[in-house]
């Protein structure tokens, strides 16, 4: 479960109370502190920690920490807004004790997402776990969905021991084989206990395309503890890669060139308990409601990247022909296809059908990444956006007319590209609100300036080790 209610000064009703008792049980285990956790614009993970003992003090004031984050570039620079990227003022964080796991892979911590407040007790608009819990929340109340999500984690694991900056492959096996599979079995027997210890469940865990690189593919849940789902288990990456002297890398371009690392989303919506992506009388199984929301989410893409593929790194990934999604098309399990409609082995579909939304990498701040996604699939719902003709096999073999007579077209090549669609769609824009809309416009043009003149592999450099 995922708190619904926003945090307010004194705690929610009983958390204080809770608090108290976890911290005590947590001392009783040996957990010395707790990592309180959120993602920034630019899609890093920024954190406080605080005693096992500061536990209940967190969850009736919260932790302070300066607004000034959410114009932060990977880098560290600041950009700023209107409202935001100024020395003033100051947040409280607030963990969600229903999200607090223990880490198995950092012994003596345990880890909790927060929602930031002013000190004022008010929403702070530019937090983006509380964006999508008010999404989900609205769309509950509005058209009576639920939804889940969960999303793939794809890294490269590196020598920790290679020189400063540089990325040397920890594995030399080939794509999905075996080899890899030997070679860091110990590690990744760790990394499936480490996830079973935190309550997360693994659905799957393998090697991957490009050099040294993994992915690991988890239950789904509601959006919002998907989200957190996601930053926790690259946390656990993170940590049981160091205890092996190993180096994981979530950058969407590890190098240059190549494959790099993607984020992809998997999203489905539930009425009364009933997956609408199943079990209805329109293509595949989907109710009229779940064709109109893969229009919508088809139709914002163009804009939509700027958030899901937030970096200047993330556009040496989206190329064509490398099952990144780069076309404006959707499939049956098509893997070329921006829009992958899923439908599971037969007797699983009506709790396995999902849409994968392809052009997400892990730079993207995975709760703005589902929010917006959600606010676009709601549009194409809320005025029965058609879902256009489907298209099989690699979008890249149709002439320019061909592309054109089919609606096949090219996602943003570039971030700059991709700020300019955004900067244009209104309704991505109002669900964000426009603090957050103007703060991701910001970072986004921040970055872009941060590596101008730099060839691609400066770009992959510069980002490596960022996320």
């Amino acid at each position: 479960m995922t708190a619904l209610a926003d945090p307010r000064p004194g705690g929610r009703p009983g958390d204080v109370e809770r608090a108290t008792a976890l911290g005590e049980e947590l001392s009783a285990r040996g957990v010395h502190g707790v990592v309180l956790a959120y993602v920034d614009t630019a899609g890093i993970t920024r954190v406080k920690t605080i005693p096992t003992a500061r536990l209940a003090s967190a969850a009736a004031w919260g932790v302070g920490m300066s607004p000034v984050f959410d114009t932060f570039l990977a880098n560290d620079a600041i950009v700023s807004t209107d409202v935001l990227g100024s020395p003033d003022g100051d947040l409280r964080l607030y963990p969600d004790l229903d999200r607090l796991v223990v880490l198995s892979g950092q012994p003596g911590w345990a880890w909790a997402p927060v929602d930031r407040i002013t000190q004022e007790g008010e929403r702070h608009p530019a937090c983006g776990r509380t964006f999508l819990r008010h999404v989900v929340a609205d769309a509950a109340r509005d058209h009576g969905i639920a939804f889940k999500a969960a999303i793939e984690v794809e890294w490269m694991l590196g020598l920790d021991s290679a020189p400063e900056g540089e990325f040397v492959p920890a594995t030399t096996g080939p794509a999905y084989g075996a080899v890899r599979q030997v070679e860091l079995g110990d590690y990744l027997a760790e990394l499936l206990a480490a996830c079973a210890a935190q309550g997360v469940d693994v659905d799957q865990l393998h090697p991957e395309y490009a050099a040294g690189q993994f992915e690991i593919s988890v239950g789904a849940l509601d959006p919002v503890a998907a989200a957190d789902r996601s930053v926790l288990v690259r946390q656990t990456i993170r940590a049981v890669s160091r205890r092996h002297g190993l180096r994981a890398v979530f950058s969407p371009a590890v190098t240059g060139a190549g494959v790099g690392n993607g984020g992809h989303v998997h999203l489905s919506a539930w009425r009364d308990g009933v997956d609408l992506h199943a079990g209805g009388r329109y293509r595949y199984g989907m109710t009229a409601e779940a064709e109109s929301f893969a229009a919508g989410i088809l139709a914002h893409l163009p804009a939509l990247t700027a958030v899901t593929a937030p970096s200047p790194a993330s556009y040496l990934r989206l190329k064509p022909s490398q099952w990144a999604g780069v076309f404006t098309v959707w499939g049956h399990e098509t893997r070329e296809a921006a829009l992958r409609v899923i439908t599971g082995t037969a007797g699983l579909s009506e709790r396995a059908a999902n849409l994968e939304v392809k052009p997400v990498d892990l730079a993207a701040n995975p709760y703005l990444a589902l929010g917006c996604l959600i606010a676009a699939g709601l549009d194409g719902l809320e005025s029965s956006l058609p879902l256009p003709d489907e298209i099989t096999g690699d979008p890249a073999r149709f002439t320019a007319e061909e592309a054109v007579a089919r609606g096949a077209y090219r996602l943003p090549a570039s971030l700059e590209e991709a700020v300019g669609k955004f900067s244009k769609d209104e309704r991505l824009r109002a669900a964000l609100g426009p603090v957050l809309a103007d703060a991701v416009t910001a970072v986004r043009l921040g970055e872009i300036a941060a590596v101008a003149g730099l060839d691609d592999e400066l770009v992959a450099a510069a980002y490596r080790w960022k996320y």
